[in-house]
């Protein structure tokens, strides 16, 4: 299938946890590291600083998505959901006050906060889709906390990668390089009526790149 012929895609990459101990680390006054010191005064992209508190889950995510995404008429390839501000650009700038309200928003559909955002900016990227656009979650559907408010506003247009079931976040992180490395895609499915648990997968091989 050539690229004409695909359908489009963005992905929604699920956020990481910015109330743990790599936050802490990133957000101390004293730490010196370029990240840190760049986050305290000009501000970082928001890929990247959660690429740091994530690690290779993250970073699996921002390349897969970098590598997949195809889109028209000027819309993103790739969107993070975030916990209060609801779908950002990975390449929107942070700083460290933006980290600390990540942390104290709970991602709960019960917070209005966190909910609310993210069914606003959905409802917006769902009025500019074409009509061949599919939109991918790289992220758990095991938990209602991203799925039902994704799912009420995209329906049957909210896909995720069925090779996710089963996986921790380390092995679906580490399936993701390995997708882009071999420029292969993995397989999707819809999201509504999917089965959301499943059992465990054999353990990767080794990457023939570092990880």
């Amino acid at each position: 299938m050539d690229n004409l012929s695909k359908p489009n895609r963005i992905f929604l990459l699920s956020p990481a946890s910015c109330g743990g101990r790599r936050a802490e680390i990133l957000l101390r006054k004293e730490a010196d590291f370029d990240l840190a010191f760049r986050l305290r005064s000009l501000g970082v992209a928001l890929g990247e600083a959660f690429s740091f508190l994530s690690g290779l889950y993250f970073r699996g995510k921002m390349a897969y998505a970098a590598r997949f995404g195809r889109t028209e008429q000027g819309l993103p390839t790739s969107l993070v959901i975030t916990a209060g501000r609801g779908l950002l650009a990975p390449e929107t700038a942070i700083h460290c006050e933006d980290l600390q309200a990540f942390a104290t928003t709970p991602i709960d559909l019960r917070e209005a906060s966190y909910r609310e955002p993210l069914r606003r900016d959905a409802l917006n990227l769902a009025t500019k889709l074409v009509s061949n656009c599919q939109v991918v979650l790289l992220g758990s559907i095991a938990t209602p906390k991203y799925r039902e408010v994704l799912v009420d506003v995209f329906g049957d247009r909210l896909y995720f990668p069925a090779e996710f079931i089963g996986r921790g976040d380390m092995s679906r992180g580490g399936l993701m390089l390995r997708c882009v490395d071999a420029g292969r895609e993995l397989d999707y499915v819809p999201v509504s009526g999917a089965t959301v648990r499943g059992s465990r997968p054999e353990r990767l091989k080794p990457r023939s790149k570092s990880e």
